[in-house]
């Protein structure tokens, strides 16, 4: 999420309850930012594989906008995700992508999620649907802030979750091998039953 700081303060949470999360939202009269929308994310990365070793991301984006994204490597010891997040609105998303090939990165994962977004305060939260389950992201300027907002929405701050969707989905990859070759979007995982409860990750709202 594009910020002014250039940091990114953030925790999932894996819901039960989509629906029972928006109304609540809509009750604490949040403000719907983004209607629900499909975007689809390119992961790029060198054939040595040198960002994932050091965990930082190069994101190509495409929803109502083309975002390119880079992350940093999130601060140890912390209640939430605190990282570095450069973010820049490009015009032409086939053309990106080729130039970021032509400096020798390569497409690694392509993963895909419905994504409707509220702002509540000071505060933006998403609702994530995605092939293995659906999240919401609390992005705020503090982690008491994020935990403020999870308790109104009444939510255990003891199920966060404040990994990657990609990499909760390498996880289950580890546990299927049928998927192993897959990529986390809707058409190649259709019909395929998964479960954050596999990777011990329970929802929020039970």
């Amino acid at each position: 999420m594009k910020n002014p700081t250039d940091t990114e303060i953030e925790v999932k949470f894996f819901i039960h309850n989509l629906s029972a999360i928006q109304q609540r939202l809509e009750q604490l009269g949040a403000e719907l930012v983004q209607e629900r929308i499909l975007e689809t994310n390119l992961r790029f990365d060198l054939p040595n594989q040198s960002l994932t070793r050091d965990k930082r991301v190069l994101r190509l984006r495409k929803d109502q906008q083309n975002i390119l994204t880079y992350k940093g490597p999130g601060l140890p010891d912390q209640p939430v995700m605190i990282r570095q997040e450069i973010e820049v609105v490009v015009d032409d998303f086939n053309t990106t992508r080729r130039i970021l090939e032509a400096l020798g990165y390569q497409v690694y994962a392509m993963y895909e999620k419905y994504r409707c977004t509220y702002r509540l305060g000071s505060l933006l939260v998403t609702l994530d649907e995605l092939p293995h389950g659906n999240f919401i992201e609390i992005e705020g300027q503090d982690a008491a802030g994020i935990q403020a907002c999870a308790e109104q929405l009444n939510l255990r701050w003891s199920a966060r979750v404040t990994t990657s969707y990609l990499y909760l989905f390498e996880l289950l990859q580890e546990i299927h091998p049928d998927i192993a070759r897959k990529n986390l979007c809707f058409a190649e995982l259709t019909g395929i039953p998964l479960d954050m409860r596999e990777l011990d990750i329970l929802p929020a709202d039970e």
